[in-house]
């Protein structure tokens, strides 16, 4: 298990994800490991919702979330379908402090390669 530290500085946060591949498979397990480790309540924050790959400081298409029993880890996601809407606050492990209410799709089935 290697948790990685969570990124803070908003220059590389915005960068651009590159392409991931099955070589990848390490920065999959580190992803998992760190959304596995704020999986829990942490300063009175909720729980992280899920990480994508720069959030640990790897510029790779890679998001791990947690999606029910059991988190999700994909390379390279896309997003096939969106319904229904919800207004909610959203924080972010990466940038301190909550957002306004944004509205969010309920469910936005995607497809990627998953990690095995």
């Amino acid at each position: 298990m290697t948790v990685q530290k969570i990124i803070h500085d908003p220059l590389s946060l915005s960068q651009p994800a590159a392409k991931a591949a099955a070589s990848d498979r390490q920065a999959a397990q580190d992803l998992l490991d760190t959304l596995l480790a704020h999986r829990e309540s942490i300063d009175g924050l909720p729980p992280a919702a899920g990480l994508a790959a720069n959030m640990i400081g790897l510029n790779k298409a890679i998001i791990a979330v947690n999606a029910g029993f059991l988190p999700i880890v994909m390379l390279n996601p896309k997003i096939v379908k969106r319904s229904g809407h919800y207004l909610a606050e959203e924080g972010c492990l990466s940038l301190p402090g909550e957002r306004p209410a944004d509205r969010y799709e309920e469910q936005v089935p995607g497809h990627g390669f998953k990690r095995a």
